[in-house]
């Protein structure tokens, strides 16, 4: 079953989430996914706050910035949700935007080996091991949880380019891609991950999340194209979608069969009713999509 989920957007202000992360609980919503986007919101303290206020829904960050984070700090932090939530917090990890890392002094001169060695240290740490590694960027002495997760637990890794995918086969346990991806980019990502795990020879399965922009309402098409234009993606063909539940439900479909697991539905910036969009992806959208 492909999963549905939402996002709450950080230019809503925190003090919102707990009505949308409760209405995606009380409307049967798969996921709700949060952003760590600089300078808005913290990832895990917002999901610590939605998971502890519901009870079914999956909560997922996408993502987490490496730059930003020790990866001992990023594993204590993840093993605590997945021991007081098990089975519904969901984290991705990956570069982070290199301006807004910069702005804070933290941009590394290699994103690639800096994602690739919290990767393998953060999956290591989380499977209980103990740690003693001398990287370029991460070096841990003797490191080993004291409270690790009682079973495997997913990591994903936040991927575009084309060494950073095959990173996220070979490294994550899956790929959270941008609203930027239409069918043929994940069809292209799907082949680009698959390339990075037969190097590995991972045979474990491997989520791919992608999000699709979506707008609903009288005047979905105008907000939609709006911020595709300030994006500077209003040329991508096949890039979000706007219009009612059928036509949301026909671009989800559209993902899945390129090779998408769980799309999430992310509204436009300025969504002017971000409950009722919820209630439309749960009660609307949810039950078309196979």
């Amino acid at each position: 079953m492909t999963g549905l989920g939402a996002v709450f957007r950080p230019q809503l202000p925190p003090e919102r989430l707990r009505a949308l992360a409760q209405l995606a609980d009380e409307t049967g919503l798969d996921e709700l996914w949060l952003w760590e986007d600089c300078f808005r919101e913290g990832g895990v303290s917002t999901a610590a706050a939605a998971l502890a206020w519901t009870e079914r829904v999956r909560v997922g960050v996408g993502l987490l910035p490496v730059p930003l984070r020790n990866v001992a700090i990023t594993a204590m932090e993840a093993a605590s949700l997945h021991r007081m939530f098990p089975g519904r917090p969901v984290l991705a990890v990956g570069h982070g935007v290199q301006d807004w890392m910069g702005q804070v002094g933290a941009r590394a001169e290699s994103p690639l080996t800096l994602l690739r060695e919290h990767l393998d240290a953060l999956r290591a740490l989380l499977r209980g091991e103990r740690l003693t590694t001398e990287g370029r960027y991460v070096r841990l002495d003797d490191v080993a949880l004291d409270w690790p997760p009682p079973g495997p637990v997913e990591i994903l890794a936040g991927a575009t380019g084309p060494r950073t995918l095959r990173l996220s086969g070979e490294a994550a346990d899956g790929t959270v891609l941008t609203a930027g991806t239409p069918p043929d980019g994940v069809r292209r990502a799907r082949r680009l991950i698959d390339e990075g795990r037969a190097s590995a020879d991972r045979t474990d399965p491997h989520r791919v999340v992608v999000y699709l922009l979506t707008a609903t309402g009288p005047d979905a098409a105008a907000r939609l194209r709006a911020e595709l234009t300030a994006e500077g993606l209003a040329d991508v063909p096949d890039l979000g979608v706007a219009g009612d539940a059928g036509a949301v439900a026909k671009a989800v479909e559209r993902l899945t069969e390129a090779g998408a697991d769980t799309v999430i539905l992310q509204p436009t910036g300025d969504e002017p009713d971000p409950e009722g969009f919820v209630r439309f992806a749960a009660r609307e959208v949810r039950p078309l999509v196979p």
